[in-house]
Order: structure tokens, then C-alpha cells, then sequence
């Protein structure tokens, strides 16, 4: 029954048209950040809304996409995805891009945020690099393959249009999805004491090479060229919001042991 109700209302979307695509696009990093903002404790609360000036952790979700066009910091980039060799079974640090990638950039961040003598505006900055690059983690393709730019050349038909099969997992399905942000991370699931904290649990490289274990499976189900709908949406969009709700648990975790 829950299966035919999911499909009738993809379907009901599917007759309204396709939302404009957007850049775990912007209503995916803001879920992420909603739902970490509910998990946050009093004092990570209490200094996030003393940095970000009284805004929510959603409000700076896609800076790190949103500065992009700004010459001064292409240098950051890379900081996006990390590629690790599918022959690879761990990141090796020295063999990590020069330019930086996810891992350094979310350490990276994390450092700043710890450091007492770091300045109000780096402390700002990098706190909304970090609330958009652990969403960015939790895209599995931003964990894939260099050879085709985390699956961004693998191209596919959504629907009737061309896409390929990261932009599929960054932005198509959410946003055929048709929820805002807000709803989005009201409908991830209802998860207990444990089995949040078992998500928590690990650390950044744990949560690297499930991404990337995830990426591998997904390259596995596709090929170039083609056709993905409704039985892709079927299948994959559970995952999407797991996805989403587990981004926005650990980056929570993350903040909250930054600020205890």
C-alpha cells in the first residue's frame, strides 16, 4: 500500500512540470542544515547565533556554492568532492589533491572553529564552508570517480531532458520532489534516541568511504545514455532523504563536540 501511495504521488508531481534545476541543489544543503539546527545543543545554539548574527544554519547552506563566481575564491573548488580510487580502500592523505579536497576542507574548517586565537570573520567564514561541505559529503557522487568528474559525464535522459547522473542526485529528484527545504527535513523519517546516535557515530572517514561505498553501488546501476523517471525516483528518492537527514545529524554531531 505504502508503495502505491508513493508512485500515485510521484505521479501527482510529475503532472505539474519540472522545477527550474538549481545547485544536494540549494533545497537539499538547506534541509540538511534545518535538520541539523534541531539537533544542535544550548551552547552550539547559543554560538552559532552569536557568529551567523542571528541567522539559522539554513540561511548560510549554500554560500560555498554561492561565492563560486567570485575570482577570489575559485581556490576552494576543489573542496567540494574527494576522489578515492575505486582499487583504493582508504584516503590516503598524501596522495590527496594539492589544491585541497572534502577532507581537508571539512578539518580544515573544524580546526578554525577550535582555534581561540582564529578571527571572528574566519570563524564565520568557515563555519558556513563547513555547514555546506558536510552536505556535500553525504552526495555520494562528490565522493565518485575523477575520470568523470563525480558522475557529471555520465550523461542520462531525466525524464525528456538531458541531465547526467550527478546533477540527477544533486538537484532532479529533490526537486521533482516538490517540497521546500522546511518540509523536506520535516519528512526525512522519524528516527529513535539510538538510532540517531548510531548514525553519529564514527568519524569523518567512516562517513567518507560509506559515501563512497554508496557512489560505487549507484555507478553499478546506471549506464551512459540512459532514460531515468519514475522507477528511478521509486527507487533512489528513500535514499535521497536519508541522505539528507543523516548529513544534517552528523553535521549537528560535529558542532555540537565543537562547541561543548
Amino acid at each position: 500500500m505504502k508503495k502505491i501511495l508513493f508512485l500515485f504521488s510521484v505521479f501527482l508531481m510529475c503532472a505539474k512540470g519540472h522545477a527550474a534545476d538549481s545547485d544536494w541543489g540549494k533545497t537539499g544543503h538547506r534541509a540538511t542544515a534545518e535538520i541539523a539546527q534541531s539537533h544542535l545543543s544550548k551552547e552550539a545554539q547559543k554560538a552559532i547565533n552569536d557568529l551567523l548574527d542571528g541567522h539559522g544554519l539554513a540561511f548560510v547552506a549554500n554560500y560555498a556554492d554561492d561565492i563560486k563566481s567570485d575570482a577570489a575564491y575559485r581556490k576552494y573548488g576543489p573542496w567540494h568532492y574527494v576522489n578515492i580510487d575505486p582499487e583504493q580502500d582508504t584516503y590516503i592523505e598524501a596522495e590527496a589533491s594539492e589544491d585541497g579536497d572534502l577532507v581537508h576542507a571539512i578539518r580544515k574548517c573544524v580546526k578554525v572553529l577550535k582555534d581561540k586565537s582564529a578571527s571572528r570573520d574566519e570563524k564565520q567564514f568557515h563555519l558556513k564552508m563547513l555547514v555546506h561541505f558536510v552536505g556535500d559529503l553525504h552526495q555520494p557522487f562528490h565522493t565518485g570517480h575523477s575520470e568523470d568528474k563525480g558522475g557529471n559525464d555520465i550523461q542520462v535522459r531525466w525524464f525528456n531532458d538531458g541531465s547526467n547522473i550527478h546533477r540527477v542526485w544533486d538537484s532532479e529528484m529533490i526537486n521533482f520532489y516538490q517540497m521546500s527545504y522546511t518540509e523536506l527535513a520535516m519528512n526525512t523519517g522519524r528516527l529513535s534516541k539510538k538510532q540517531k546516535a548510531s548514525i553519529q557515530k564514527g568519524e569523518l572517514l567512516d562517513w567518507v568511504y560509506e559515501s563512497r561505498d554508496m557512489a560505487e553501488d549507484l555507478y553499478d546501476g546506471v549506464e551512459n545514455g540512459e532514460k531515468l523517471g519514475y522507477r528511478y525516483m521509486y527507487d533512489h528518492m528513500p535514499q535521497v532523504l536519508a541522505q539528507l537527514q543523516k548529513g544534517g545529524l552528523r553535521l549537528a554531531k560535529v558542532l555540537n563536540d565543537i562547541y561543548s
